[in-house]
Parts: structure tokens; sequence; C-alpha cells
């Protein structure tokens, strides 16, 4: 199950990449691909049983023998809900491209392939199996930047990959310390293991680690590649972007850094904590700034992503206090964060391919033109400053009531960068779709059918984590209470 899922993209990309040459049957087949793979995902996400717990779907057999390699995916309760998030971004990602017109078998072929790598990030297990699909997610991410994006687009591809290569050097260093001081790649041992005594200082360790999923994530100050990327991305790779690759920095936090070194994560959370309240604060402010409407957007995320390192800082508490409320808000921060902001990206796709700018001032009055976008996006907005009912409320309040009864005041002060989501949200939309309708816009027209599913798919999804949130905070909890347990077994 797992490795038709992780793999079914790739083959798509092969099959595009030797075989078809029609644009237009390039481009339903691909998106056939992405369906096929969100069922391959939901079908794997509904089999996990979050009652029995632990890990489920195992695949494993050796793979290179003589350095203790496997080939090992599974599903556990953090990775489930992000394997359909894939899926799910994936799909909507390849019904965005519909008009790509340049270079179609390339861009499609390489859209697959980001799949895959990002699905082989989540599932798998063994540490070399890992970091060779953390890697393959840079290629196909450079090439869709830098072909199909705009503005500065080579630079603006070259930095996300410097950003990431430098990450991912570190990433290294660390997996061979562990592996040399433990003998196994198996993260899962790795996670029961007593790393006291590894051939060098735990702490550097644990920060080689911190060091690439905080770039990924990304995190201040190490974040200025991700507004770059975002604003000269195609739509179909900002929403990629913002919908699943950033979340591998996140994921990678709870996995590795909480999950292996848990005595380093409850000694340095104050630290996690100071750079989250920071990004959300900063972010926010930066936000309020902007005046590309994509750049908005992107730099919104940073603030968002500030949430998921105050979810992971609540790990920092006396042992016997120790909460799963904040790690289970982090994690479902990423998700939540993926549906929103990957839809708040389609929109503004939307938006530039039809206005043909995305400089606010320039805008306005847009809602009479394109009443279903406009409603779509004032939801999404909504979503994003954690209006009750929609999902973005549910991961934001379990952030919240999670680190608050550890980091009080540092909680407090992130609280204040909901209100400043509130501001920059709800003054985008006046500028972008309220007021006097300008007659250069007079010719503009609403979404088509085509380009109307995957928004429709998006806002299901936010109603219904919002309305119903047990669907993935249960499943959440079973991958996250044994780190908890750990964690609480430290002592004070």
């Amino acid at each position: 199950m797992l490795t038709a899922t992780v793999f079914l993209p790739l083959a798509g990309a092969l099959v595009i990449a030797l075989l078809l040459r029609r644009p237009r049957a390039i481009r339903g087949f691909a998106i056939g691909v992405t369906v096929a793979d969100l069922a391959l995902a939901a079908v794997a996400f509904t089999a996990y049983d979050p009652q029995k717990g632990g890990l489920q779907l195992v695949e494993r057999f050796n793979w290179i023998s003589s350095l203790n390699v496997q080939y090992f995916l599974g599903l556990d309760g953090l990775n489930a809900p992000l394997v359909l998030l894939t899926g799910l971004v994936g799909m909507c990602a390849a019904l965005a491209s519909w008009r790509i017109e340049v270079r179609v078998r390339e861009y499609f072929a390489w859209l697959l392939v980001l799949q895959t790598a990002v699905m082989g990030v989540f599932t798998g297990l063994d540490f070399v199996l890992f970091f060779i699909f953390w890697e393959l997610e840079l290629v196909p991410m450079y090439f869709l930047i830098s072909i199909w994006g705009s503005g500065r687009k080579e630079y603006s591809a070259m930095k996300f990959l410097v950003f990431t290569l430098a990450g991912s050097a570190f990433m290294l260093v660390g997996i061979l310390v562990l592996y040399f001081s433990a003998g196994t790649f198996d993260m899962t041992v790795l996670a029961t293991k007593d790393l006291t005594n590894v051939v060098i200082p735990v702490q550097m360790v644990f920060f080689f680690f911190f060091l690439a999923f905080a770039i990924k994530l990304p995190t201040w100050p190490l974040h200025s590649w991700l507004p770059d990327a975002h604003t000269d991305a195609p739509t179909a790779g900002s929403v990629m972007l913002a919908g699943v690759l950033i979340k591998m920095g996140g994921y990678g936090l709870i996995r590795v850094c909480v999950a292996i070194f848990p005595g380093v994560s409850r000694e340095y959370a104050w630290l996690i904590v100071a750079l989250g309240v920071i990004s959300i604060i900063y972010g926010a402010i930066v936000t309020l700034r902007q005046s590309d409407l994509k750049r908005l957007v992107a730099f919104s995320s940073i603030s968002h992503m500030g949430l998921v390192l105050l979810g992971i800082g609540s790990v920092g508490a006396v042992a016997a206090n120790i909460s799963p409320v904040g790690l289970n808000g982090a994690a479902m921060q990423m998700f939540t964060h993926g549906t929103i902001t990957g839809l708040l990206f389609l929109v503004v796709g939307l938006v530039y391919e039809k206005a043909h700018t995305r400089y606010i001032p320039d805008l306005g009055g847009l809602a009479t033109r394109m009443p279903f976008v406009a409603s779509v996006f004032v939801l999404a907005g909504l979503a994003s400053l954690g209006l009750p009912s929609l999902s973005g409320f549910v991961s934001e309040a379990l952030v919240f009531l999670g680190a608050f009864f550890v980091w009080g005041w540092p909680t407090a002060i992130s609280v204040f960068g909901i209100v400043l989501t509130a501001g920059y949200i709800l003054w985008m939309v006046q500028r972008v779709f309220f007021g006097p309708a300008l007659a250069r816009y007079e010719h503009i027209g609403d979404a088509t059918l085509v380009e109307k599913l995957p928004l429709v798919v998006m806002v299901i999804a936010i109603v219904v984590v919002g309305i119903y949130p047990a669907i993935l905070t249960d499943v959440f909890s079973a991958g996250i209470n044994p780190i908890v347990e750990r964690l609480r077994v430290l002592g004070p």
C-alpha cells in the first residue's frame, strides 16, 4: 500500500516523459495519477487504526545489508494525516496547472516527481531512505521555479537550493554520527535508545538536525528564501511549497528532534519557543507591509509556522505536567496551514491570471467580477485568522492551550499575532475584492469549472476539520502520546 502511494506519481512521471506527447493528454493523465494517489493516501489513512496505535502498514526489507540500511516504510499517528495532506495538495496542484502551455511534458513530470519525494519523506523510517527522499525534493522544485516561475525566478530557485542544501549538509553529519554511535539507521530504534554517549556531544547532534528542519520550516532568521521562492514560483509550485514542503521541517522536528532527542528538546525548549514567538510576531508585522498579494501570503506562512515551534516548545515542562496537547496542536497546525495557505495561493494565482497583476493598490472591487473566487478567498482568510468552526481555529487553540501553562508570557505575546493576522487578512480582502469596481477589470470573469474544483476540495477539507477535528486529532494523538510518555520518563 505505502510503496504504491509513494511511487505511483514517479511511475506517472516516467510515462509522461517517455510515452506521452500531446499536451491535453499529458494534463489529463497527470491529474488522473494525482487523483489515484489521493485515493491510495485516503485508503492508507482510513486503514490506520488510532486505537491500536504504533506502526501499521509496515513494509520492511534489507536494502544494503553491509551498512544495515533498510527499505522501511510505515504509518503511525504522526505521518498518516500528512500523507493524506500530500495526496490532497498534489491533486489540487495538478488541477491548478491545467493552463500550463510551456514545456508541458517536463512540467507535469517534475510535479509528479515532487509528490513522490514528499510522500517518501513522510513515510520513510530509515534515515538513509528519508535523506534520499529529502534531497530528491530539491530537484523538481528547483526546476519548477527556475523554468515556469516569474520575476527573479533563477535567483529565487538558486536561493531555495542553497539554503536547503546547507541544512541537508548538517543533517547528513547528524545521521552519520547516530549511525556510528548506535549502529543503525532505523528511526524507530533510535527513538528508544539512550544517545547520551554519542561520539560528539548530543546537544551538537541535536542542533545539526534542528538547523536542517528550521531552515525548511522556515523559522526566523533562516526564513529569507521562502518569500522569494513563493513569489516567483508558478501557482502549483507555491501550493506544493506552502502545502507540504515546509511541513517537512515541522515533521522532522517532531519525528527526529523531539522523539530521538527528548532530553535535549526539553533542555532547549526555551530556544524553540523564543524562535517561535519571534517568527509569529515578525512574520505578521512584515506581512502588513507587503504590497504584492502573493508575497503577503508568503510572509504569513512564516508567522503561522511559528505556531508549530510554539507547540513543540511545550515539551519544556516538568515531567509530570507534560501534556500532548501542544504537540498535537503543532501537528494539526501543519495540516490546517497546508490546506488554508494552499487555498490562498490557488486564489492568488487565479487573480493574477485574470487581472495580470498582484500589486494590491492596483486591485479593487473584484468581488463583483469574481464572486465565487472572492467568497473562497474570504473563507480561507477567515480560517487563517482562526475563526471558530474552521480548521485554523482548532490548531491554534490546541497550540495555545498546550503552551500557556508551560510558557505563560511567551504564549500571551504570541496570541497578539492572531490580532495582527486579522488585521492584514481583513485589510487585504477589503482592498482586493471590495470597494468600487475598477473599469479596467470589466472584461474578467469568474473561475471556470476546472479552476473551481481544487478550490472546492480545499474548502471541504477546511470546513470538515473545523467542524469535526477529531478526524485528525485522534490520529495525531496515537503518534504523539508515545513521544510524550518518553518525555515523562526522563523525570524533572
